[in-house]
């Protein structure tokens, strides 16, 4: 078992999760209120505990069952100090393990086992494979950060790209540019900026710094933002040349998802029986797992059924149960999304 330099509540949160329990049990395992564990788990989870808290938090860790203390310990802060070649290890590992987090909408996890290091060095004291290894990090953050809908501001996904971008152009790894390059058009889009980002997912399409599955994502990403301010027959058109892109390629995933955007496309140009059949194909052959994946299926399902009166109240139930998995998984990006549907049904109710 490692010791724990510092406590805050994201740690004292991934102990909580390690042993098991409920924040009212966990409160009353450590002789605090319900309120204190609360507060460390609020938002700011990077604030320091007391030395009280941290005291009271080290002997429920040493004495914790060794089965409650190794699944802490994938977790537990890195000593500071000099990155060594073992640590470069952990470290991929650690990003390794968040990149499965995040993929299950597991963001305190993920987040604190990127933060851990993020938390102790500067780029500027690293060597080359450690100022990688921090790159990546800041473009993971960005994608957790993306996906829980921050997506402006000082603790944004857009901050965090930029930054990643800083190190990546210190190390001159086109690649890794261009990526984050389609990562920054993804929150232009989520942020409304739809033609601007199909733009930039244009010109990307045809960058040769991408693999051909990037430029093939940037091509899919051109119909959906375009879809969405109803430019519906070239949305259609770049969607499905992606499809077979992802076809060639053998990207399974990917194809399944492709179906799902052309769901939505097919229903803007009214097309209903194709977007149904799309939607299908996008049920049956991909992987429905994850919340966020669950999430976009029941979406683009309850907003296809909501475009005819005769189905308007199964879609409503579909889409509050979208609402519900992406309340229960933090996902505010889909939560906004939902809302915006349900004003819109609104407004063509009070039209009819």
């Amino acid at each position: 078992m490692q010791d724990v330099p510092q406590w805050t509540g994201a740690e004292a949160r991934v102990l909580r999760l390690a042993l098991r329990m409920s924040m009212r049990a966990y409160a009353e395992h450590l002789g605090v209120s319900l309120r204190t564990v609360a507060k460390w788990e609020s938002p700011r989870a990077d604030v320091r505990l007391r030395p009280d808290s941290q005291a009271m938090l080290d002997t429920a860790l040493a004495r914790a069952e060794p089965t409650a203390r190794a699944r802490f310990d994938q977790v537990v802060p890195p000593r500071h100090g000099t990155v060594t070649v073992s640590d470069h290890e952990t470290w991929t590992e650690d990003l390794e393990r968040a990149i499965t987090y995040t993929s299950q909408q597991e963001f305190t996890f993920a987040s604190t086992l990127v933060n851990r290091w993020l938390g102790v060095h500067e780029p500027a004291t690293l060597d080359a494979r450690g100022r990688y290894l921090y790159g990546r990090s800041l473009v993971l953050m960005g994608d957790i950060r993306r996906d829980q809908g921050a997506i402006v501001g000082p603790l944004s996904a857009r901050r965090s790209y930029l930054s990643a971008r800083e190190v990546f152009s210190g190390l001159s790894i086109p690649r890794r540019l261009a990526q984050i390059d389609l990562s920054l058009a993804v929150v232009q889009e989520m942020s409304g900026h739809l033609e601007i980002s199909a733009r930039a997912y244009e010109e990307l399409a045809a960058d040769d710094r991408l693999s051909r599955r990037d430029r093939a994502r940037a091509r899919l990403w051109v119909g959906t933002a375009l879809s969405k301010c109803d430019h519906t027959e070239y949305a259609v058109r770049a969607i499905t040349r992606a499809t077979r892109e992802f076809d060639d390629l053998g990207e399974v995933e990917d194809w399944s998802v492709a179906h799902q955007k052309l769901a939505l496309a097919c229903r803007s140009a009214g097309d209903i029986d194709q977007a149904l059949k799309c939607l299908t194909i996008a049920r049956n052959t991909g992987t429905t797992g994850s919340p966020m994946q669950r999430v976009r299926l029941d979406t683009a399902h309850a907003h296809i059924l909501l475009s005819d009166a005769a189905t308007r109240q199964e879609g409503f139930g579909v889409l509050d149960r979208a609402a519900a998995t992406a309340l229960r998984h933090g996902l505010r990006h889909q939560l906004g999304s939902i809302e915006k549907i349900r004003r819109e049904q609104a407004d063509t109710s009070q039209g009819d």
